[in-house]
């Protein structure tokens, strides 16, 4: 028999923004939070460099909105960016409310610098802000008698009224999959949240933890919600080039703090692409080292902060010290081998100010969200920003709804009975395989019109080759990943084929220049024929 568990508020995701909202809301509501993994697989917790707010007399407000829509290309939403950027005070002290122990300089907190920044306004832990912020976040849940905790559940589709064939559409649940016991599980709520991350495990090489998969946008996106600006995808440009260093990232404070870029022959080489060398926005910093490396055919670049002081270095970075020394690297003496990686996806599941998205009952927070905030390149730090100010603005909404009528939709059982179990999971690993790859070789940091319409054509057939798989076997993690993978993939690419210009982190070679309006990309489900 399908397990029915019934919440005033089901939340998909377990970072940042999901804890914080299951927080804020279990003052007065019951909660469910959902991880596909353990709480803490999710990118939070591989978040190093920190969160921006203005903290100090000498900055402002008016210079944080000011950087992020410079950063932005000119395409973030003013509103967006000043609510986001006004609320950054009071969302870092309820943090330290909570506990988080963001670093000290003597009495005040440290603040540091990151690229596009024009003040010192990163408040974080050491190097390791997101671990610390998730601990903190996970402790302060697990100690609420309102909010349970789900691992190893990930969600199959949303549940709304229109699918269920009944009038007045509105998200009603969640199909979700119990990772333990192999059977699907309703969870009903009459607010659900999509706090599921992004969707950077759509590239060969990317930062993020292995469960980036765009679940959340994908699950929008069928239910018949509009996305927004998919083609914009950050590469971080300092990712450890080391074959045993899958997804470590170097922090942009690093640059921040004085490192340096260095060709294979210890030149440096930024300033020759913008003024602000290493401090340029990553986007800048990104397309350069990509240049350079194929230029050059150099499988990497290098960061060195050596020349600082040994025990800066050691203080600073102790996270990244510590991981490069287990692989015979002494940052202290000697560069980081970078690459670039798929870092953030800027784009998402359309919603107000509130987190609302297209469909009534349905929020979509954090990086699955599209605010509006980023525009065509997010600036560094802002991201964990995000994350709090609409978790607590999207929970006040819920809390302004939580006395009416509950929705009694009468929610059926999953069926499986049409499915059999599959002997062909070799498709799933290789269509995966296929995925990423020609997502990075064709729609990465540059592009072309023929790489984007022979990216196009491949999503297409490996798109139908898995709904017909889903449709014939029983459903597992890697299945369910794969066909959010897919979803996501085409997303992006055809949001790449209708932006005819190069903006922020969207660079075509056929179209090089700024275009001459600034313009959101705007997909609808109903223009796509396999919705």
């Amino acid at each position: 028999m399908t397990r029915h568990h019934h919440y005033d508020a089901l939340i998909i995701g377990s970072g940042a923004a999901g804890l914080s909202m299951a927080l804020h809301l279990s003052k007065n509501a019951r909660v469910a939070v959902l991880s596909k993994r353990e709480l803490k697989s999710g990118s939070t917790w591989l978040a190093q460099g920190g969160i921006a707010a203005v903290m100090d007399t000498t900055d402002s407000t008016d210079a944080h909105i000011e950087d992020t829509m410079s950063a932005g290309g000119n395409l973030s939403r003013p509103d967006a960016v000043e609510f986001t950027v006004s609320h950054g005070k009071e969302s870092i002290d309820w943090l330290i409310q909570q506990g988080v122990p963001f670093t000290q300089d003597s009495e005040d907190y440290h603040l540091t610098k990151e690229g596009g920044h024009s003040h010192r306004r990163i408040i974080h832990s050491a190097d390791a802000t997101g671990k610390a912020l998730q601990d903190t976040l996970i402790e302060r849940a697990k100690a609420s008698e309102n909010i349970d905790l789900f691992e190893d559940h990930i969600a199959v589709d949303l549940i709304t009224r229109r699918k269920l064939g009944l009038a007045h559409n509105r998200c009603v649940g969640a199909y979700i999959l119990n990772g333990k016991t192999g059977r699907v599980e309703v969870f009903q709520a009459p607010h659900v949240v999509l706090a599921t991350g992004g969707a950077s495990k759509a590239y060969l090489y990317t930062s993020n933890s292995d469960g980036a998969t765009g679940d959340g946008i994908a699950m929008a996106w069928r239910a018949g919600c509009r996305v927004g600006n998919m083609e914009f995808n950050q590469f971080h440009p300092t990712c450890l080039y080391h074959p045993q260093a899958k997804s470590f990232l170097i922090t942009e404070a690093v640059r921040g703090e004085g490192g340096k870029l260095l060709l294979p022959d210890g030149k440096e080489f930024m300033h020759s692409f913008d003024e602000r060398g290493e401090l340029a926005p990553r986007d800048i910093v990104a397309r350069a080292i990509d240049h350079e490396m194929k230029r050059l055919g150099a499988d990497c670049l290098f960061l060195d902060i050596s020349h600082k002081p040994a025990d800066f270095v050691r203080n600073h970075f102790p996270t990244i010290y510590q991981r490069c020394l287990t692989l015979g690297i002494d940052i202290t003496k000697e560069p980081i081998p970078v690459v670039p990686a798929a870092h953030y996806t800027c784009g998402g599941v359309l919603t107000d100010q509130k987190g609302r998205t297209d469909i009534p009952g349905l929020y979509a927070i954090g990086e699955t969200s599209f605010t509006g905030l980023h525009g065509a390149n997010r600036l560094a730090s802002n991201s964990l920003l995000e994350c709090l100010v609409y978790a607590k603005s999207a929970s006040d909404d819920v809390f302004d709804s939580l006395t009416k009528p509950l929705d009694e939709s009468i929610i059926p059982a999953w069926d499986e009975t049409q499915v059999t179990d599959s002997d062909e999971d070799v498709i799933i690993s290789h269509n995966w395989d296929e995925i990423r790859r020609f997502m990075w070789d064709y729609v990465g940091i540059v592009r072309t019109n023929k790489r984007l319409q022979r990216a196009k054509h491949r999503i297409d057939l490996l798109h139908n080759e898995i709904s017909e798989y889903y449709s014939n076997y029983k459903i597992s993690n890697d299945l369910l990943e794969l066909r959010n993978l897919a979803v996501v993939a085409d997303l992006i690419i055809s949001s790449a084929m209708l932006r005819h210009e190069s903006r922020g982190l969207h660079y075509t070679l056929d179209y090089p220049e700024l275009g001459p309006e600034a313009l959101d990309t705007i997909l609808t489900p109903i223009n796509y024929s396999w919705h």
